[in-house]
Protein backbone atom coordinates (compact mmCIF):
# COMPACT_ATOMS: atom_id res chain seq x y z
CA UNK A 1 0.00 0.00 0.00
CA UNK A 2 1.62 3.33 -0.59
CA UNK A 3 -0.39 6.61 0.90
CA UNK A 4 -0.88 9.61 -1.32
CA UNK A 5 1.89 12.32 -2.44
CA UNK A 6 4.46 9.92 -1.94
CA UNK A 7 3.84 9.85 1.88
CA UNK A 8 5.57 6.25 2.09
CA UNK A 9 4.55 2.44 1.39
CA UNK A 10 3.61 -0.57 4.10
CA UNK A 11 3.12 -3.60 3.25
CA UNK A 12 2.05 -6.43 5.98
CA UNK A 13 1.30 -10.13 6.28
CA UNK A 14 -1.04 -10.90 8.94
CA UNK A 15 -3.21 -13.97 9.74
CA UNK A 16 -6.19 -13.29 11.86
CA UNK A 17 -4.52 -11.05 14.65
CA UNK A 18 -1.39 -12.30 14.20
CA UNK A 19 1.12 -10.23 11.71
CA UNK A 20 3.43 -12.64 10.43
CA UNK A 21 5.61 -9.55 9.12
CA UNK A 22 5.67 -5.80 8.52
CA UNK A 23 7.60 -3.36 6.49
CA UNK A 24 7.83 -1.03 8.21
CA UNK A 25 7.82 -2.78 11.79
CA UNK A 26 5.19 -0.49 12.39
CA UNK A 27 3.53 -0.10 9.24
CA UNK A 28 -0.23 -1.62 10.72
CA UNK A 29 -0.11 0.42 13.82
CA UNK A 30 0.32 3.31 11.96
CA UNK A 31 -2.86 2.42 9.82
CA UNK A 32 -5.48 0.91 11.59
CA UNK A 33 -5.51 1.05 15.42
CA UNK A 34 -7.30 -2.11 15.79
CA UNK A 35 -7.55 -5.47 13.95
CA UNK A 36 -10.71 -6.01 13.74
CA UNK A 37 -11.05 -2.42 12.12
CA UNK A 38 -8.99 -3.41 9.65
CA UNK A 39 -10.84 -6.71 8.70
CA UNK A 40 -13.88 -4.72 8.53
CA UNK A 41 -12.54 -2.26 6.06
CA UNK A 42 -12.17 -5.82 3.68
CA UNK A 43 -15.67 -6.58 4.90
CA UNK A 44 -14.87 -9.24 7.33
CA UNK A 45 -16.46 -9.24 10.77
CA UNK A 46 -14.02 -11.09 13.10
CA UNK A 47 -15.28 -13.82 15.50
CA UNK A 48 -14.76 -12.97 18.99
CA UNK A 49 -11.95 -14.32 21.74
CA UNK A 50 -13.28 -17.21 23.74
CA UNK A 51 -15.48 -15.72 27.00
CA UNK A 52 -16.15 -12.44 25.22
CA UNK A 53 -20.14 -11.80 25.87
CA UNK A 54 -22.58 -11.63 22.47
CA UNK A 55 -25.68 -10.08 21.76
CA UNK A 56 -27.19 -9.01 18.70
CA UNK A 57 -30.68 -8.21 16.75
CA UNK A 58 -31.87 -8.59 13.54
CA UNK A 59 -34.91 -6.90 11.74
CA UNK A 60 -35.29 -6.35 7.72
CA UNK A 61 -32.56 -5.55 6.26
CA UNK A 62 -30.79 -4.65 9.68
CA UNK A 63 -28.38 -7.50 11.82
CA UNK A 64 -26.29 -5.71 14.38
CA UNK A 65 -24.28 -7.69 16.93
CA UNK A 66 -21.71 -6.51 20.05
CA UNK A 67 -18.80 -8.38 21.88
CA UNK A 68 -18.34 -7.32 25.17
CA UNK A 69 -14.67 -8.29 26.41
CA UNK A 70 -12.89 -7.29 29.73
CA UNK A 71 -11.83 -3.68 28.31
CA UNK A 72 -13.10 -4.17 24.46
CA UNK A 73 -16.57 -3.63 22.92
CA UNK A 74 -16.21 -4.08 19.21
CA UNK A 75 -19.91 -3.49 17.37
CA UNK A 76 -21.20 -4.53 14.04
CA UNK A 77 -24.27 -3.35 11.95
CA UNK A 78 -24.76 -4.64 8.33
CA UNK A 79 -27.14 -3.98 6.20
CA UNK A 80 -28.56 -5.68 3.36
CA UNK A 81 -30.04 -3.84 0.01
CA UNK A 82 -27.90 -1.61 -2.69
CA UNK A 83 -25.22 -1.01 -1.79
CA UNK A 84 -25.08 -3.53 1.51
CA UNK A 85 -22.93 -2.30 3.91
CA UNK A 86 -20.65 -3.36 6.99
CA UNK A 87 -20.14 -0.84 9.89
CA UNK A 88 -17.82 -1.38 12.90
CA UNK A 89 -17.23 0.54 15.55
CA UNK A 90 -14.55 -0.53 18.48
CA UNK A 91 -14.49 0.78 21.94
CA UNK A 92 -11.45 0.61 24.61
CA UNK A 93 -12.46 1.23 28.00
CA UNK A 94 -15.22 3.04 27.00
CA UNK A 95 -13.19 5.70 24.20
CA UNK A 96 -14.06 5.04 20.36
CA UNK A 97 -10.73 3.85 18.64
CA UNK A 98 -12.03 4.35 15.76
CA UNK A 99 -15.23 3.15 12.98
CA UNK A 100 -15.01 1.38 9.67
CA UNK A 101 -17.63 1.38 7.50
CA UNK A 102 -17.88 -0.74 3.98
CA UNK A 103 -19.79 -0.60 0.99
CA UNK A 104 -20.58 -3.68 -1.11
CA UNK A 105 -21.62 -4.66 -4.76
CA UNK A 106 -24.10 -7.17 -5.54
CA UNK A 107 -22.07 -9.75 -5.13
CA UNK A 108 -20.81 -8.55 -1.96
CA UNK A 109 -17.12 -7.72 -3.12
CA UNK A 110 -16.14 -4.46 -1.25
CA UNK A 111 -16.00 -1.26 -3.12
CA UNK A 112 -15.00 1.17 -0.55
CA UNK A 113 -14.25 1.30 2.71
CA UNK A 114 -13.44 4.42 5.46
CA UNK A 115 -11.84 4.19 8.76
CA UNK A 116 -12.28 7.30 10.72
CA UNK A 117 -10.09 7.96 14.23
CA UNK A 118 -11.29 10.26 16.31
CA UNK A 119 -8.11 10.42 19.02
CA UNK A 120 -6.16 11.47 16.26
CA UNK A 121 -8.03 12.71 14.34
CA UNK A 122 -7.25 10.65 11.17
CA UNK A 123 -9.36 8.94 8.25
CA UNK A 124 -8.23 6.30 5.45
CA UNK A 125 -10.28 5.70 2.52
CA UNK A 126 -10.13 2.47 0.45
CA UNK A 127 -11.15 2.27 -3.11
CA UNK A 128 -11.10 -1.71 -4.34
CA UNK A 129 -10.46 -1.61 -8.04
CA UNK A 130 -10.46 -5.87 -7.78
CA UNK A 131 -11.69 -8.13 -5.97
CA UNK A 132 -11.19 -11.25 -8.17
CA UNK A 133 -10.19 -14.25 -6.62
CA UNK A 134 -6.84 -15.40 -6.96
CA UNK A 135 -4.60 -17.53 -6.07
CA UNK A 136 -0.87 -16.50 -4.65
CA UNK A 137 2.40 -17.95 -4.83
CA UNK A 138 3.64 -19.56 -1.34
CA UNK A 139 6.77 -16.68 -1.12
CA UNK A 140 3.58 -13.60 -0.78
CA UNK A 141 3.82 -14.22 2.99
CA UNK A 142 7.58 -13.50 3.37
CA UNK A 143 9.27 -10.69 3.61
CA UNK A 144 11.12 -8.88 0.86
CA UNK A 145 13.60 -8.04 3.09
CA UNK A 146 16.18 -10.80 3.79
Amino acid sequence: MAGPFGSGAASAAVVGEQPLWTEPPDAIAKLVPDFPLMWAMFGIARLPQNGVGLRGLSEGRITAWQYLGPSDTVEYVRTGGSPATLVAEVRRAGQVIGRAETTFDSAGAPLTARLTVPSVPARLDLTFSSTTPADFAPDIWVSRKP
